[in-house]
């Protein structure tokens, strides 16, 4: 009998421990097939942020690096420039990346540090306990915006692939969604070309995906699918901001 359907090797066969319903899963593997599709997974090394995916070096079947919190894009221009014929790529969340880490990911773009991130935005702080994070929208309530995020108050969601778009050095910027299977599909092409971008030795490359969090945001999972649907997408719309037509 034929298969269809099995782990991506750069995956390691075990069970993860993000809340059911979580997203992050979903983005992993398709890290993982592009890294058997590339086959890169023996010269490829992941730097590990702190957030809901601290732990994920215990998934990829690659070499893994832990970073402290926001520190990733440094973490990974080092080992990057150490080791320049490796494959190097940054998994971070809104609250590393947007947050603690912000000078961090926009050096890194301004510099054109020749590696990959991973930005995976579910506008709000999943490990400790769902407080608003950068990302948070306009409105939404958290348990530290319990009467929903005020401009004046909390400032504007920052735009991440907007922002880095702006930056010299950057040279392939998406934002892409894993709500359904579509744009599940459009993500794999996304993370698989920022990597080709890296191998190409072209500059920094970035692939935002908007994520769910069903435990911090009170729905059941499909609810959450739901939501970032109708709220996440209209505000951080899906698309290419730089190097579309990059000849990887």
């Amino acid at each position: 009998m034929a298969t269809v359907f099995k782990r991506p090797h750069a995956l390691i066969d075990k069970s993860m421990h993000y809340c059911p319903g979580c997203t992050h899963g979903i983005i992993h593997r398709l890290i993982a097939e592009v890294l058997d599709e590339l086959e890169i997974e023996g010269k490829t090394v992941g730097v590990s942020s702190v957030g809901c995916t601290y732990n994920n070096y215990e998934y990829f079947n690659c070499d893994m690096v832990q970073a402290a919190h926001g520190r990733a894009p440094a973490v990974a221009t080092g080992i990057k420039r150490a080791l320049p014929d490796n494959i190097v790529f940054t998994y971070q969340g809104d609250g590393d990346l947007a947050a603690i880490g912000t000078a961090e990911i926009v050096h890194a773009a301004a510099r054109g540090e020749k590696i990959t991130t991973i930005f995976v935005n579910n506008a709000i702080y999943g490990m400790t306990s769902g407080q608003m994070a950068p990302t948070t929208l306009i409105g939404q309530v958290t348990t530290t915006s319990p009467f929903g995020r005020k401009p004046e108050t909390h400032g504007f969601p920052i735009k991440v692939c907007e922002m880095l778009s702006t930056l010299e050095g950057a040279v392939y910027l998406e934002r892409v969604s894993v709500h359904d299977v579509k744009n599940i599909m459009n993500a794999k092409k996304a993370i698989k070309k920022a990597f080709q971008v890296q191998m190409a030795n072209l500059g920094f490359s970035i692939v935002e995906v908007l994520s769910s969090c069903p435990t911090n945001w009170g729905m059941t999972p499909v609810d959450a699918l739901g939501w970032i649907k109708d709220n996440m997408v209209p505000f951080y719309p899906l698309g290419n901001f730089k190097g579309k037509d990059l000849e990887v």
